[in-house]
């Protein structure tokens, strides 16, 4: 009887472990993936279909020319080609920077402890109170409205978020491969290039996806140091809303294709990404 009773128990638990994995999924679909679902349905509806009662889920008529808008009345097209242009150098740049800066301060401990603490207090800044400053920069200098500008600003901006997650996972690296090419002959240079980079390559991976999606959906900073050239994808949705009304099949298009960069570089590094933020979030 004790057995069967045990195994009785047992059964009980699993059961109720996975009603609540189920549960959990449910949640899962019902607050990320329906929303996502109702924006593309949303891009793809004919407009009497927007705000009818009951929602229409499954469009008889499918139609992409909220798309042709979206990407070439709205100059949606210019601001995707922009956007992908400024995200793709400013993850490169404050890849390279924050890995070097992070080697540093995790292996040298350059600035004491408090420069590590000092680099992730800048964000604490709200970016308003230095957007003006850098605004009057810019425009002194040539810069405003101009991808090199944007790519600079977005840098710096996001600089202090790749250099805290890699210090994090640069510590958790051993020392010894790293003093084992010192005496094979290597110089700390190239021990640092061929063997502490490629090591940390999931950390890399990790912080280069955050400082991507971190500039790609940065709005306010575009908003003020653009004007109708080097404008990104984040600014173009403000003319959905005019006093003709929203232009909802327009703005959900425009969200949709939006999300294919974010998820196509979550996907080419996904299997570097999970072992970086868990070990980059391990310290000491």
């Amino acid at each position: 009887m004790t057995g069967r009773s045990g195994s009785w128990k047992l059964g009980t638990r699993s059961l109720r472990a996975g009603g609540a994995r189920c549960l959990l999924i449910g949640l899962f679909v019902v607050f990320v993936l329906v929303p996502l679902y109702w924006v593309f349905i949303t891009s793809i509806k004919p407009s009497s279909d927007y705000l009818t009662v009951p929602p229409v889920w499954f469009p008889a008529e499918p139609t992409i020319v909220h798309y042709t808008a979206a990407l070439f009345s709205y100059r949606g097209l210019q601001g995707l080609m922009n956007s992908l242009i400024v995200a793709s150098a400013a993850t490169v740049l404050s890849a390279v920077m924050g890995t070097m800066m992070a080697y540093s301060l995790a292996r040298f401990n350059t600035g004491g402890q408090h420069l590590a603490f000092w680099v992730l207090s800048q964000r604490f800044l709200p970016p308003v109170a230095i957007v003006l400053p850098i605004f009057l920069l810019f425009r002194g200098w040539g810069l405003y409205d101009t991808h090199f500008g944007l790519i600079i600003a977005y840098t710096f901006m996001t600089l202090p978020l790749s250099v805290w997650m890699m210090y994090a996972y640069f510590r958790q690296l051993p020392r010894s491969l790293e003093d084992a090419a010192l005496v094979d002959g290597l110089s700390r240079w190239q021990a640092f290039w061929m063997v502490a980079v490629p090591l940390a390559a999931p950390g890399v991976a990790a912080a280069a996806v955050f400082v991507f999606i971190a500039v790609w959906t940065e709005f306010f900073f575009a908003l003020i140091l653009t004007s109708r050239y080097a404008f990104t994808l984040p600014t173009i949705f403000r003319a959905f809303l005019g006093f003709q009304g929203a232009q909802y099949g327009e703005a959900c298009a425009l969200a949709t294709t939006s999300l294919v960069p974010s998820i196509f570089l979550g996907m080419l590094v996904q299997r570097h990404l999970v072992r970086g933020l868990t070990l980059g979030a391990l310290r000491g």
